[in-house]
């Protein structure tokens, strides 16, 4: 897993390893999930899990 982590930035602080990017409904049930490394950007996940909610409506 080493290979896979990065260092990213939050708002506070540096660190090293994964983001965990989780999409839930009002009724707190999990819709998509994505891990990625520490350095992408949340907004780059976006897409990829909306499309993957859509599916899950049709």
């Amino acid at each position: 897993m080493a290979e896979f982590a990065a260092r990213g930035k939050t708002s506070v602080n540096w660190f090293y390893g994964f983001k965990l990017h989780l999409v839930i409904n009002d009724q707190g049930e999990l819709l998509a999930v994505k891990i990625t490394a520490g350095n992408v950007d949340d907004r780059d996940v976006v897409p990829e899990l909306a499309l993957l909610v859509w599916k899950t409506l049709w």
